[in-house]
């Protein structure tokens, strides 16, 4: 059941992203353009769907706040709160591919229904980091050798 209710939740998310025009990174790219505000070009239209997404989350974050989950035995809230580096490294690093190529993770795999080659290396760049930041984790949080397993790894 776990399972049917994150597709039938990633439906409606790719349907709500379809519907504003969220996919489309030339409409993301204009509203990212604050140059063009004194022209008139610039599109404010992602900011009203922020604002919605945020009300429409915060709504359902105090709901849920108050209930047993459905499909799971307690709520799983997150437990880090603090702003730290590898955070701030990596809100930039999305900040920055965001603003590149108008393009943030969901509405990329929602394009590659479109099999346009730019949104296609996009995705598979992104699974690269994903992969990459998995093994640099991985080998961060594996133990260090101690000095008889090194020597012994010398020969």
């Amino acid at each position: 059941m776990r399972a049917l209710a994150s597709l039938v939740c990633g439906f409606v998310f790719g349907w709500g992203l379809f519907i504003s025009g969220m996919i489309r990174p030339d409409k993301v790219l204009g509203f990212l353009d604050i140059l063009a505000i004194p022209s008139g070009n610039w599109d404010p239209s992602l900011a009203v769907v922020m604002a919605a997404a945020l009300a429409v989350t915060g709504a359902g974050y105090a709901l849920a706040r108050r209930r047993t989950p459905v499909f799971e035995a307690r709520n799983q809230w997150p437990t880090q709160t603090a702003i730290d580096r590898p955070l701030v490294v990596g809100s930039v690093l999305f900040g920055v591919g965001w603003g590149l190529v108008g393009l943030c993770p969901g509405p990329a795999i929602e394009n590659l229904a479109s099999l346009s080659p730019g949104v296609v290396v996009f995705v598979v760049a992104m699974a690269i980091g994903t992969i990459a930041h998995d093994y640099w984790y991985a080998r961060s949080d594996a133990p260090e050798p101690t000095l008889a397993q090194a020597k012994a790894a010398d020969g």
